[in-house]
């Protein structure tokens, strides 16, 4: 919405001075057709008025008719049914934008944007600033110089750490600020304080043992260690055998504690790792701290969001770092966000420069796989953690078949300009995804052209040929991402096959519209349909793996055009090295003399590959 005086809407107005007109006789793809070509904020109403998502735009209109095209994505045609009103302010410039966003998310938390309550929940360690500080857990960040450690989604490691630190090191347990007494307290007298609150240690030696505290959190423990069991043989030696036993356990809680640091790398950096994965509404990221070369935080944040995978993880970010403490040297993220944006922001909102980037592949990409594969996993546990039994019914119900579909498989395809081009199927038991049962086909008749019917032909010849020949098990329901053709196709090639009893229908995204192999109407079920929701989350998964695979068989292609950067590597070389050891990985995993004998190369050309690519 514009100011009366036409002028760009600046980020410092306050934010309850955005208008209140209404243009109530249109619709909302009317409305949106309506908005300026300009940078600004888009505000979506409910019938009720109630905002329920706002997002920025570089282009207002282009960004918003968007949301009201024909191949839009499953969410963004649940996010339309609810949109009655859209408002809008106009900004400077995209930055502006993305502050004023990130400002009215905060304050109307609308559903349908991503919010960080449940991940602000985790815990943390905090060492306070002060001439003797205090150690303790805690939820909320103070930015009064204090350190953070975290955060930690496994209270038991934290109060594993917390029990270490306070019977390795005698810090004061009092409140804040500290308090002088000419007496000290009960901890000091059986050992658990130094006393700093009646002069009893001085600032030096207390600042020594926050240190060691320090080290302790990040990882370093080589001299912790080195000291308990020097300790230890003492006591044992002495015929202490209790302070022995108990240096022991010490000895074995840091081991325990040093157990998750598993990713190493010996780079004195700080770096982070962001990946999103989504499964329909549910959204999960995965954040993981690496600090001089060590994993010292990983955390999950979940939600649930309308919005794409890429705008959402871009507003996660923000909201992250928004008290600009925990900002990174580098920021590895899992989906191409607009990283200039991000960039700007971190510099003139925050005050802090990072580089931020998409790997595709090297050591960065392995761990931001690993961040990947855990949001990935707790996303799914998620979505199986949903009792899918009614859905089922009111399938079979509306669907006409004879029982719940207690097997349901599904067919997409994706392929970027004719290359890469995959089939994915994949299978729901009882309503769950099962994975263990999905598959990959790479599509081998097109060469080079993009046919999503004979695509879908290939694939369904190739499944059903092998169900058909083994026996294996036949699913009670078939659904294609697509409409009639797609439908048709798949029809064409299990009828070829004799396979009449498996029912097929389609999805096709426009309005959500379930389309028949026979000559039944399309059947558009209510938005609050069980059935409804099912078939969709079944389509988002088709969806979701078909274009991961794609998305992997082009890391595959960087991976053959880094091997051939190297010196002494070729084409010929390059694809008996990946076809030897399997990924990029796998051979930047090897010690140079073991690549090299494995690999059949000379050893300087093993050296060479080593030492440019494991970066």
């Amino acid at each position: 919405m514009k100011r009366d005086d036409d002028k760009p809407y600046s980020t410092e107005t306050e934010i309850e001075s955005f208008g209140s007109e209404v243009r109530e006789a249109l619709p909302p793809a009317e409305q949106a057709k309506e908005l300026p070509h300009a940078s600004g904020v888009y505000l979506m109403k409910d019938s009720s008025g109630t905002i329920i998502y706002i997002g920025k735009a570089k282009d207002l209109r282009k960004r918003v008719v968007s949301y009201f095209l024909a191949n839009r994505s499953a969410k963004t045609a649940a996010l339309v049914k609810k949109i009655v009103t859209i408002e809008h302010i106009i900004t400077g410039n995209e930055f502006e934008a993305l502050v004023l966003e990130n400002n009215l998310i905060k304050k109307y938390s609308p559903h349908y944007n991503i919010s960080l309550k449940d991940g602000k929940s985790y815990q943390m360690i905090r060492i306070t600033n002060e001439p003797f500080p205090k150690v303790f857990k805690t939820r909320r960040i103070i930015n009064d110089g204090s350190r953070y450690f975290g955060p930690f989604p496994d209270g038991g490691k934290l109060d594993l750490y917390l029990d270490l630190i306070e019977k390795l090191f005698p810090l004061r347990r009092c409140g804040i600020p500290l308090r002088k007494r000419d007496k000290p307290c009960l901890y000091y007298h059986i050992g658990l304080c130094s006393g700093p609150c009646a002069g009893l240690v001085t600032q030096e030696e207390y600042a020594r043992s926050v240190s060691a505290v320090v080290d302790l959190l990040e990882g370093k423990t080589e001299a912790l260690v080195k000291k308990l069991k020097a300790e230890m043989a003492s006591a044992s030696k002495a015929l202490n055998f209790e302070e022995a036993a108990v240096k022991r356990d010490q000895l074995a809680a840091i081991t325990t504690t040093s157990s998750e640091q598993q990713v190493q790398d010996f780079v004195q950096e700080s770096r982070d790792y962001a990946a999103i994965e989504m499964r329909g509404p549910l959204c999960t990221i995965s954040l993981m701290q690496m600090r001089d070369g060590r994993l010292i935080g990983r955390a999950l944040y979940r939600a649930e969001t309308l919005g794409e995978e890429t705008e959402t993880l871009l507003n996660f970010l923000v909201q992250y770092y928004a008290d600009g403490m925990k900002l990174p040297q580098f920021l590895y993220v899992s989906h191409e966000i607009d990283v200039d944006l991000i960039r700007q922001y971190f510099e003139q909102q925050l005050g802090g420069r990072l580089e931020v980037s998409l790997p595709l592949d090297g050591k960065h990409f392995r761990i931001l796989r690993m961040a990947r594969e855990n949001a990935s996993r707790d996303v799914e546990k998620r979505l199986k953690s949903k009792d899918n039994s009614q859905a089922l019914v009111e399938l079979a119900q509306v669907l006409n078949l004879n029982a719940p579909p207690s097997l349901i498989e599904g067919f997409d395809i994706a392929q970027l300009s004719g290359k890469y081009t995959v089939a994915s199927l994949i299978s729901f038991r009882d309503g769950n995804p099962d994975k263990p049962n999905y598959r990959r086909y790479n599509i081998k008749s097109l060469h080079g052209k993009i046919d999503d019917f004979e695509s879908m032909r290939e694939a369904a010849a190739r499944r059903y040929t092998k169900i058909l020949n083994e026996k294996l098990e036949r699913p009670n329901l078939l659904i294609v991402d697509g409409g009639k053709g797609q439908v048709n196709a798949v029809r064409e090639i299990l009828d070829d096959l004799g396979m009449f009893d498996i029912p097929i229908i389609g999805l096709a995204e426009r309005v959500e519209t379930i389309i028949f192999d026979d000559d039944r109407p399309p059947l558009l079920l209510p938005e609050h349909s069980e059935a409804l929701r099912l078939v969709i989350a079944v389509r988002d998964e088709c969806h979701r793996f078909a274009t991961s695979a794609n998305q992997a068989a082009r890391s595959h292609e960087a991976s053959f055009q880094l091997l051939e950067s190297v010196e002494g590597i070729g084409k010929k070389r390059s694809v008996a090295l990946m076809k030897k050891f399997g990924s990029l990985e796998a051979m930047l995993s090897k010690p140079a003399e073991e690549l090299a004998k494995e690999g059949e190369i000379p050893l300087p050309v093993a050296q060479r590959l080593l030492k440019s690519l494991n970066l």
